[in-house]
């Protein structure tokens, strides 16, 4: 309790532009992985009217998270040369325009084109909307408000899941994808209210050249980076992205029951990402990292063995606020370890070129399970021990700078 009181504090300390930057930075990322998680929930669903396979529906997955590097790089580099707002609103203006052509894929192929398209600007939000936030909030309250910004991608899956409930029986997969378009409206409210990161505008506008040197200059640091941030994408997406088929398929759960259990593993995330993010600012990044990661293979078991609604319920609930107690230090974490001239680059970039290395596995895990007779709680099971033990692995050895300055004021 102690713990929640100290960060809530830190939170209302914020002055008001820099509540406006933090906001506009969850939003963003909520609302991408809002449009993201759409996808994820109807994968069986598009299959059925393609008259194809969930594996084959699953490269659409494939494809938005190889193509994430892409954007974020291209997105970055944008970020670092004109600032992080006005790049910030471009991005969100362009994924929210793909969700919605989405929706009128006339086939399969497409469809996996604008899931790709969608990708690169997927893949550029991230990395400005946390420098955003990190470069404008006190040092002291990074560590809460990065599981804060981080959870946001568990809000938007908490959201996604709602309106798959309430309103996929009356507008069907496509209809999922016209209301994937509403994050265009939250450009409105950056435009409004969200000052620019006074970190980039006190800094040098560096051209591509220098910022390539700079990457360069610290290409231990990128790899270590890329390393850890494949481990850390498996374990997001190892637990996520096929529990719903898997749910569907061998559990023969009902829409109602499976919203339900998404629901109930969203909050365990937001919690986790919440408490860990502020553990992370009395024991440190690392260890706060290690512990929810060693937890979570503690919980594999229950997670993907019961039978029960109950005992199911308990298992998402602990699964998702292990792997996202983990993920909710990673925003702050990369930040402070990236380099600051390449702050709006090198975070997003080195995050989504791990979600690159590990694209396939969506379609792998689907593949396994399809093997062994349509086993998912194999292909889940196995994939979450393994990845919660590479996650441990890699940050026990990596580096830490908690509390670094980002800028003048901070130094």
């Amino acid at each position: 309790m102690a713990l929640i009181t100290t960060a809530w504090q830190e939170i209302r300390r914020l002055e008001p532009s820099q509540k406006s930057a933090v906001v506009a930075s969850f939003l963003g990322w909520m609302l991408d992985a809002f449009d993201f998680f759409i996808m994820i929930l109807i994968l069986d669903n598009v299959a059925a009217d393609f008259h194809t396979t969930v594996k084959a529906v699953a490269y659409g997955v494939t494809l938005t998270l190889a193509m994430r590097p892409v954007g974020a790089f291209i997105f970055g580099f944008l970020a670092d040369r004109y600032g992080r707002r006005p790049v910030l609103m471009l991005d969100v203006l362009l994924f929210s325009a793909l969700e919605l052509a989405s929706g009128f894929a006339p086939d399969l192929e497409t469809l996996l084109l604008l899931r790709l398209l969608f990708g690169i600007a997927m893949g550029g939000e991230w990395g400005i909307g946390s420098s955003l936030a990190m470069e404008s909030i006190p040092a002291s309250a990074r560590g809460i408000v990065s599981g804060l910004l981080q959870e946001g991608y568990a809000v938007g899956f908490l959201v996604a899941t709602i309106v798959y409930w309430a309103l996929f029986a009356a507008v069907g997969w496509r209809g999922m994808f016209i209301v994937g378009a509403i994050p265009a409206f939250l450009v409105l409210f950056i435009r409004a209210k969200v000052p620019e990161s006074p970190a980039w505008a006190a800094s040098d506008r560096h051209s591509i050249k220098d910022m390539v040197s700079s990457i360069v200059r610290n290409w231990k640091m990128f790899l270590y980076i890329v390393i850890l941030m494949s481990c850390f994408n498996a374990f997001s997406h190892g637990t996520q992205d096929l529990y719903k088929v898997f749910l569907a398929k061998q559990l023969k759960f009902d829409t109602a029951g499976i919203s339900l259990l998404l629901i109930v593993a969203n909050i365990g995330a937001i919690a986790g990402g919440l408490s860990f993010g502020a553990l992370s600012e009395q024991i440190g990044r690392r260890r706060a990292i290690l512990l929810s990661s060693l937890l979570a293979v503690l919980v594999v078991p229950l997670w993907a063995y019961s039978t029960s609604p109950a005992m199911l319920g308990l298992g998402v609930f602990l699964m998702q606020f292990m792997v996202q107690g983990a993920w909710g230090v990673v925003p702050v974490h990369l930040n402070e370890l990236s380099p600051p001239e390449v702050r709006g680059t090198f975070p997003g970039f080195t995050y989504q070129l791990g979600n690159f290395v590990i694209s396939l596995a969506a379609p792998l895990q689907a593949g396994l399970a399809e093997s062994h007779g349509n086993n998912y709680a194999l292909a889940l099971a196995s994939t979450a021990a393994v990845v919660a033990l590479a996650v441990a692995a890699a940050v026990f050895f990596g580096p830490e700078r908690k509390g670094v300055a980002m800028h003048d004021r901070q130094t």
